[in-house]
């Protein structure tokens, strides 16, 4: 097993969904801390409220994404080529798994008495790697230093 594999099993046996893993990767590659994101995504989870609707590997996608072009304060605007990144990153992520919903990628599931989901992360271990190299990849592209925001 990989390294990261290795880190998606991890964070996954720890109860964490695949939104909250994709931003757990980047805050650890930062060396940083946030709870209170992961806990505001978790709604994103299992396909947006558990209803299998737009993937979690997507939305979490996005919001590494987000962390380095998106608007954060007041004084700020999100970087000029933040909707360009968002729109390769979902185009690339619909054309690889053919949608952006989650029963159409891993079927349908049922997520009742799954606290953690943890039961659906074996079909999303590869999705999650892809994604997350992908998400690196377009920000390195457009010449972000992945790992280091300030």
């Amino acid at each position: 097993m990989n390294d990261m594999a290795f880190k998606l099993f991890k964070l996954s046996s720890s109860g964490f969904c695949c939104t909250q893993i994709m931003l757990k990767l980047a805050l650890d590659e930062e060396k940083k801390e946030n709870e209170d994101l992961l806990r505001a995504v978790r709604g994103l989870c299992m396909g947006i409220g558990g209803r299998q609707k737009t993937c979690g590997v997507l939305t979490g996608g996005l919001g590494i994404i987000g962390l380095y072009a998106a608007k954060g304060k007041d004084t700020e605007h999100s970087k000029q080529d933040y909707s360009d990144m968002v729109k390769e990153y979902t185009e690339w992520f619909e054309n690889e798994f053919g949608s952006e919903e989650c029963k159409d990628i891993i079927g349908i599931y049922n997520f009742a008495g799954d606290a953690g989901g943890s039961g659906y992360m074996v079909k999303c271990g590869d999705i999650l790697m892809k994604s997350y190299e992908k998400a690196v990849e377009i920000l390195a592209e457009h010449g972000y230093e992945y790992g280091s925001r300030e």
